[in-house]
């Protein structure tokens, strides 16, 4: 077909703009085509890691109850809160773990945050060294068991002595003699010297009585185990003991010695130095007291004694 000469140019410009058109269009499909390959490329890494980022911490958290159930069945003799205190510290520590490798596993730097963690953590450190202390000391107090709760102990270094009332994971109670209760911090406890009146099942009592030099020593031996015989608590193995200890400014120095259970141990030890006192009375043993003798020398006048 023969254009006229100006439909020709018409339609050769119509034709380069179609083809323009085409080119364009065809570029934008293939720079989209091409975007949308790599958005689909990102999701589908980002959906891998957090899939990947959930799994690592779903089994962490599975670890860690796991854990906590072991921690709790290997303290099942402990005190409760130390149990469930213990069974905490793991889980939560187990977690923590678990959750900084599921950052990891989704790509994030966790560098930093452990440094920082760290920092926080040192802080916290020095700010509660002393609860800290106390926690572990109570650790330490349950494996080493020198008390439980009802037995008679002495403090020596911290000058407390009584029934142990309660012993808890940061401080130990005790009910002094006198009946007051008194905090202890468990580092102060597991520090000190620790006497335990109650771990052997018996208990000796000693005395130390003095006699006249002109009392019947043997006389005053078989009255005190006579005393001693007719109290049904007086352990007869090891035997009761009575000897001279020493000879004294005043009089001779009897020790008397036996054993009594741990728990009638004081009540014991007051009620029979009175019934030894009165038989000692009865039997005509003088217990003397503190005397002096003293020698006059006499001077005559012509200065001869």
């Amino acid at each position: 077909m023969i254009y006229p000469p100006g439909d020709e140019l018409v339609f050769m410009s119509e034709t380069r703009a179609a083809e323009t058109i085409v080119a364009l269009a065809n570029s934008v499909a293939s720079t989209v085509e091409s975007k949308l390959s790599e958005f689909v490329h990102v999701i589908g890494v980002y959906v891998l890691k957090a899939i990947g980022a959930i799994a690592a911490f779903a089994l962490g958290l599975i670890v860690a109850m796991f854990l906590r159930k072991a921690t709790l069945r290997a303290l099942r003799l402990a005190p409760p809160e130390v149990a469930d205190l213990m069974s905490k510290i793991v889980y939560y520590g187990v977690a923590f773990m678990a959750g900084v490798a599921a950052l990891s596993v989704a790509g994030v730097n966790v560098s930093g945050l452990l440094l920082t963690g760290g920092i926080i953590g040192v802080a916290l450190g020095f700010a509660s060294q002393t609860v800290v202390s106390n926690f572990l000391s109570g650790v330490f107090l349950y494996i080493d068991r020198p008390f439980r709760p009802g037995d008679p102990i002495s403090l020596d270094d911290v000058n407390v002595s009584g029934i142990v009332y309660d012993v808890s994971v940061f401080s130990t109670r005790i009910r002094t003699w006198d009946g007051i209760f008194v905090r202890v911090p468990n580092d102060k406890v597991f520090n000190a010297t620790i006497k335990n009146f109650s771990m052997n099942v018996a208990r000796r009592v000693e005395y130390l009585i003095s006699i006249s030099y002109s009392s019947d020593i043997e006389l005053a031996r078989k009255a005190i185990l006579r005393v001693l015989d007719n109290e049904p608590l007086v352990l007869r193995e090891p035997a009761p003991e009575v000897f001279v200890e020493n000879l004294g400014d005043s009089g001779v120095i009897l020790r008397v010695r036996f054993w009594v259970p741990s728990q009638f141990w004081i009540n014991i030890k007051m009620e029979m130095l009175e019934r030894i006192k009165v038989e000692l009375e009865k039997s005509g043993i003088e217990i003397p007291f503190p005397q002096r003798v003293v020698w006059l020398h006499m001077v005559g006048g012509n200065g001869s004694s």
